[in-house]
């Protein structure tokens, strides 16, 4: 009876430990925001970019610095100014067991600017090329008009799509008004229900269940370092005391973006790992600048937020350092321009505006505002840390000036409909620099609106500076890289010296994990499963 018992807990004990094993091969994560689709191309925004690189690969890699490496390039240099050769790396599969090559490259590149509703365009990152040329299945030369030295940079945002998911009319050939050869593209309703997700990257695609989770499988045959976990479900968590509680209850392993206010108590939990980082997002109110009627401006029938003046006033309203203490719990660094601390082209001579009433009221009265005016500000309720908070913190700091200054939160879905849509005079946002440098900001959120060249594809406030255009074109046509970071810097003073937008501050990110569990923190804030290592 003994050796019968004996021998039942032996097995029981070797079951339980095959089942911890299984388990421990399965990776849970809370997001605090979802991505708005799976389409590699369709949305320019972090959940989407850090969801995409689990099941596609780009070209050219970056690790938790934005420092480059080889991805599905195992190498490129540049021939001359206007030549740049990419080899491919050899031996790549698909996830539906295809060859990767050049043609997935080209059909990708072509893909971008045919996503149709994108709100926040990847053409930034294409517009510099303006012809391929595919010299065999493993090498494409890039050709661009002028010297661009960002050319590898910006190939490390564009993920590569199989170019099985289309269909064509004859040989693909890439133009840069259209490409030739090609009826039609993957949709990306074909992303989002796993028709087109046939990626050459470290998981693939299970399941997507909008607002409840999206699953994905270890890939057996990925060309790079295996990820350590069997299966991933990232389950969208957005309420933070949720998403908390959800840790603490074992419901997942690891989650993003921990409420500052619970940061202290979740340090003390023996249980709980938590790692932070400075990261590249910085949080800014933009304006709209254009002509009056501005929506959501009442009390005059001009747009006072066309001023320099009026902008600048409401910059100088804002108590900074307060917000950081009292709102961010000190994960925010006060931000006077809108590349952080330590990336390529930060201007060190651009300090935040340090909170003056006094002077604000000063100069609204210059400007012909004695009595201020009425404004709304648009922001998300679930997309960056404490965003309403802030939002409703700057309100007030406007309100106590003259102008009475509402707010209109709403979830991210609808904020950046409302937004695309010009629908706010003045909204809160966020932007991370995609390529670890001051153009990303620059090109996206102030340049003048040129849809042609890729400028201004996040500008939505009218706001066109020539300064700020003219040294952020020569910039991006400078190999030097010390001669293109003055020039780079020469564009952020142009934004600052006419506030052409409002930083706030720069997010400090925090994670959240299982105390078995470790992960680097990334300034780019994305949350990448296969970086996530069991403690040693």
């Amino acid at each position: 009876m003994r050796k019968q018992l004996i021998g039942t807990t032996a097995l029981m004990l070797g079951l339980l430990a095959s089942a911890g094993a299984a388990n421990a091969a399965d990776l849970r994560i809370g997001l605090s925001a979802e991505p708005s689709a799976l389409d590699p191309h369709y949305h320019n925004l972090v959940p989407n970019n850090a969801m995409f690189t689990h099941v596609f690969d780009a070209l050219i890699e970056q690790d938790e610095n934005q420092r480059l490496s080889p991805g599905l390039a195992a190498s490129w240099k540049a021939i001359d100014d206007t030549t740049w050769e990419f080899k491919l790396r050899p031996g790549v599969k698909f996830h539906d067991g295809s060859a990767f090559t050049a043609k997935d490259v080209v059909f990708s590149l072509c893909r971008v600017p045919k996503v149709p509703n994108s709100p926040s365009a990847f053409t930034i990152y294409t517009k510099g090329i303006e012809d391929l040329e595919v010299k065999d299945d493993l090498t494409i030369l890039f050709k661009t008009k002028t010297p661009y030295p960002l050319l590898p940079t910006d190939l490390s945002t564009i993920g590569i799509v199989s170019a099985a998911t289309g269909k064509f009319t004859g040989p693909l050939v890439f133009k840069k008004a259209g490409c030739e050869g090609v009826e039609s593209y993957p949709s990306t309703e074909d992303f989002n229900s796993g028709k087109a997700m046939n990626g050459t990257g470290p998981f693939k695609f299970k399941e997507f269940v909008k607002g409840d989770r999206i699953v994905l499988t270890k890939n057996p045959d990925y060309w790079g370092t295996k990820a350590p976990w069997d299966t991933v479900t990232f389950k969208p968590i957005l309420a933070d005391g949720p998403r908390v509680a959800a840790l603490l209850a074992g419901d997942v392993d690891f989650i993003e973006n921990p409420p500052s206010q619970d940061l202290p108590r979740l340090r003390q939990d023996k249980n709980v790992r938590i790692v932070d980082g400075l990261s590249n997002r910085v949080i800014y109110i933009a304006v709209d600048s254009g002509p009056a009627p501005s929506p959501g401006i009442k009390g005059t029938d001009k747009n006072p937020l066309a001023d320099p003046k009026v902008r600048k006033a409401l910059s100088l309203a804002i108590d900074r350092k307060a917000i950081d203490q009292r709102i961010m719990n000190t994960q925010a660094e006060p931000a006077g321009q809108i590349i952080s601390t330590g990336l390529f082209g930060n201007n060190p001579d651009l300090k935040p505006d340090a909170f003056d009433a006094k002077k604000a009221k000063e100069l609204l009265t210059e400007a012909g505002y004695p009595n201020g005016f009425e404004i709304t500000i648009g922001s998300p309720n679930d997309r960056y840390m404490n965003d309403e908070k802030v939002a409703q913190a700057v309100a007030q700091y406007w309100t106590r000036i003259g102008v009475k200054t509402s707010v209109d939160a709403t979830t991210a879905s609808v904020f950046f409909s409302n937004r695309g849509k010009k629908v706010y005079s003045a909204f809160l946002a966020g932007w991370g620099a995609g390529t670890g440098e001051a153009s990303s900001p620059l090109k996206s959120l102030v340049a003048c609106r040129k849809p042609d060249i890729g400028y201004g594809t996040t500008n939505y406030t009218n706001y066109c500076n020539p300064k700020v255009d003219a040294a952020l074109t020569e910039a991006l046509a400078t190999i030097d890289d010390a001669k293109r970071e003055k020039l780079l810097q020469q564009s952020l003073a142009a934004v600052a010296e006419d506030t052409g937008i409002i930083p706030i501050h720069f997010e400090k990110t925090p994670w959240a994990m299982k105390k078995t569990l470790t992960y680097t923190p990334r300034v780019d804030q994305q949350t990448m499963a296969m970086e996530i290592k069991p403690a040693k």
